[in-house]
Formats: structure tokens, sequence, C-alpha cells
């Protein structure tokens, strides 16, 4: 079942062949992790989806409250028996009507929930080897920096890293610094120094990526700089990891012929798991 404007309905039965999403992807989107009945980071989640909103002129309806948001994922995570551990997808979408200039701004909304298995923060012990992905180009500008349905490159990217082994691609800017992955924002560790780009790069302004950046400022002995990184950086640095709501925080182990370890990796997934713990 999947929630569609409040109301419980079979997954088949809400997307027309009007839907501004499907035709234009004028539709944007968060991803949220719930655990024992809870959902994850919550104010970091609707305040960016608010904002996301806001840039693109989508109406906000007066009970889009923070509230409402979260009754209606937990009642759809409740309604299809996954309260322990889920991932949820809010997708956002423009009213049906015109072509590239809409009709209304109205929008509607879909929540679905699927099952996940393991619901604390765990660094995974397998293989991440990366490479750039540089048919495409990450745009310096405010709308990549939103989490909205057009993922074309993430996609061909995707289909790139299969086809060469590879578990995930670093995306590229106009400038070719690094600016991604493609399932979360990019850390760099380099001596004590924790550098990730900075918005202004391009980046998505990731709900884990605010976190991690909160935490590391807390530990002894760790600078933390939002500043560009360069390709030629990656070979040189002791650790590099990719961070998204979900998976928490994955260490990237191979670049090309450099291997990394995962110290810093493993400290802040302990204190982020103690963060939620606590909250």
């Amino acid at each position: 079942m999947v929630n569609c404007n409040g109301a419980l309905v079979e997954s088949n039965a809400i997307i027309g062949t009007g839907n501004r999403g499907f035709l234009f992807g004028d539709a944007v989107f968060e991803t949220i992790k719930i655990r024992n009945g809870k959902v994850l980071f919550l104010e970091d989640h609707y305040f960016r989806l608010m904002a996301t909103m806001r840039i693109v002129r989508m109406e906000i309806p007066m009970n889009f409250t923070m509230e409402y948001l979260e009754a209606q994922v937990l009642l759809t995570v409740k309604v299809n028996h996954c309260e322990n551990a889920a991932r949820a997808r809010i997708t956002v979408f423009r009213n049906e009507g015109g072509l590239y200039l809409p009709e209304t701004n109205a929008i509607s909304f879909v929540i679905q929930v699927f099952p996940i298995e393991v619901k604390d923060y765990v660094i995974k012990t397998l293989s991440c080897e990366v490479d750039l992905y540089k048919d495409f180009h990450i745009a310096k500008h405010l709308l990549s920096t939103l989490k909205t349905a057009n993922k074309m490159m993430y996609i061909t990217g995707s289909i790139f890293a299969k086809e060469n082994d590879l578990q995930n691609c670093l995306l590229l800017n106009e400038e070719k610094n690094v600016v991604e992955a493609l399932q979360g924002n990019v850390f760099m560790l380099m001596g004590n120094t924790l550098i990730t780009p900075p918005i202004s790069d391009g980046c998505l302004n990731g709900v884990m990526r605010k976190n991690i950046l909160a935490i590391a400022k807390t530990l002894d002995g760790i600078e933390v700089l939002e500043k560009s990184i360069s390709p030629f950086d990656l070979q040189k640095a002791d650790e590099l990891f990719i961070t998204n709501v979900i998976q928490g925080i994955q260490p990237i182990t191979k670049y090309r012929k450099k291997e990394y370890l995962s110290t810093l990796a493993n400290r802040l997934v302990q204190k982020l798991n103690a963060k939620i713990e606590g909250s």
C-alpha cells in the first residue's frame, strides 16, 4: 500500500499518463529512514523539502506541517508492517496540466515505504571501489543541490559503474572538481583534516552530510573544512567515504590503485548511532 494525498491505496492506482513527474520530471522527493517507529532527522528532512518546494515554485498546502507529514509516513509504515526498520520516499509532484508551463502550482504527494534489514548504522566491510564518471558534469547552481526527479546523470552513472565492476562513481562539476558520489555526499580525510565539497560546488544539500559535519566538529584532533576537492587529491587521501540517510557512512575501499582506511568512518558511525539513540 502507498499513501496518496493521505489516502492508502494500491500502488498501481496512483500515476496517470498526465502526471507531470512522469512527463517532465516535475517532482521533488525526500528519502527517509524509519527506526523503531520513528522518523530519523525529521526536522532536517521537512525543512529541506519545504525549501525545495519553494525554490521550484510549488504551492505548499496549509496542512503540510511537519506533524502532518510525520503522521502520514508513520501511517504508511504501519500499514505495511515495517515499523522496525524502513526506507520511505515522499514524492511531491505538480498537478496535471500544461506543457513546460504548468496550469497550476498545486501539488499532490505519494509516500512509498520499503522494509530494510538493518535499523542501526553499520560500516559495511564489503569492497567499495570507485572511479570518476566523466560523461556528464554537475552544474554549479542551486537546482543541482535539490532532490528533484531529474536523475538521468545518476542513472547513466550507475550503469557505467556496473559495466566497469565498480560499486560507485564520483561525479565532477564543470570545473572538474569532485562533487559527490552517485548515492550520496563524499568526504575525504587527509591527515587530520576532514574535507567535503561546499554546496556552492553543486553537491546535494544532504541531510546526512549536515549531521556528519556536526558530529565531526565535536571530535578532538579533527579539523573540518568545506572546500573543493580535486581528483588529484583523492590519491593523497587517507580515507574516503560516502554518506546518505539510509546507509549512514559507506567507506570507499579503493580508487584506481589507491586503497583506503576506515578508522574515522568507524568513529563517526559510533557517534551517529549514539546521537540517534539519545534523541
